[in-house]
């Protein structure tokens, strides 16, 4: 018997080509506001992708970014997305304690509420940053009644990653309702390989995403949870010099191509907002506990 093909989540994380964790060491947060704005520019492109192609996505916003376009946050849920919190100026959860990750969840939503005029109840960590260092993180996003956050990868990587942690949706806290929704990874000679968008999906191949996307989808019938950024379907964005020749590789390569594999994958899969996905993830495994 055939199953239906999962509907999954398709999220932009909304900041500007200055505030990535690449160059976080050559371009100081206090030379942010002095620098060229292409976030609007960008996500209006994608909205008008999302538009052409009929799918609605979650856009997780930079406080920083919502406070100062909130015309972009006001289309961005006029057209039928969810807006939800990527922090307040993209600070890593495990270089927060707890007391500072809720000044910065507090800051950040009510500059999105304020700007869009519609409730945040999902929330993603910049740089994929709760991990095995910073469990305490959930208990905050629970105390401060978020219903699902996005913000664990479960691969080991230089810059993130909690490899121990579940593939798939889970609760991280017992009794509580707030839903972890970990970012694809697909399974590869026992392996877990980092396949939820981003830099992985502009440098490798095609083939690959969409190997990854199916296995997900078909053989463990669950939906994929994909991510991009608007500065990466930005080639002409200005080039930052002093960054090393990883960071630059792994920002610039392949922009261009990206705008056309992104056109390929929204119309090969089913996709849907992220507070969609956490309601049928909820809601089976209140059937599967039953």
């Amino acid at each position: 018997m055939n199953l239906p093909q999962p509907i999954n989540g398709l999220s932009v994380d909304v900041e500007d080509w200055f505030q990535v964790g690449a160059f976080e060491n050559v371009i100081s947060r206090d030379s942010w506001g002095g620098l060229t704005d292409r976030v609007e520019r960008n996500c209006d492109l994608i909205l008008q992708m999302f538009a052409d192609a009929g799918v609605k996505g979650t856009f997780f916003t930079l406080g920083w970014v919502a406070q100062r376009h909130g015309s972009l946050m006001r289309r961005i849920a006029g057209e039928g997305h969810e807006v939800a919190s990527h922090g307040w100026g993209h600070e890593r959860v495990f270089r927060m304690d707890a007391a500072g990750f809720a000044r910065d969840l507090d800051m950040s939503r009510k500059a999105i509420e304020d700007a869009s005029g519609v409730a945040v109840t999902g929330y993603r960590a910049p740089s994929f940053s709760i991990d095995a260092r910073t469990p305490w993180a959930f208990d905050v996003l629970a105390e401060h009644g978020y219903a699902y956050s996005s913000s664990v990868a479960p691969v080991a990587h230089d810059h993130y990653g909690w490899r121990e942690a579940p593939r798939f949706a889970f609760h991280p806290l017992p009794g509580s309702g707030l839903l972890e929704i970990p970012v694809t990874t697909a399974v590869f000679a026992g392996r877990r390989l980092a396949a939820g968008g981003g830099g992985f999906f502009r440098v490798l191949p095609y083939g690959f995403s969409r190997w990854a996307i199916r296995q997900v989808n078909r053989r463990e019938g669950r939906p994929a949870v994909f991510y991009f950024h608007p500065w990466e379907i930005d080639p002409d964005q200005p080039r930052v010099a002093g960054a090393t020749l990883r960071s630059r590789l792994r920002h610039y390569t392949k922009l261009d191509a990206m705008a056309g594999k992104l056109r390929q994958l929204i119309d090969e899969f089913a996709w849907g907002r992220m507070d969609e996905v956490a309601a049928r993830e909820a809601a089976c495994a209140v059937a599967l506990a039953a």
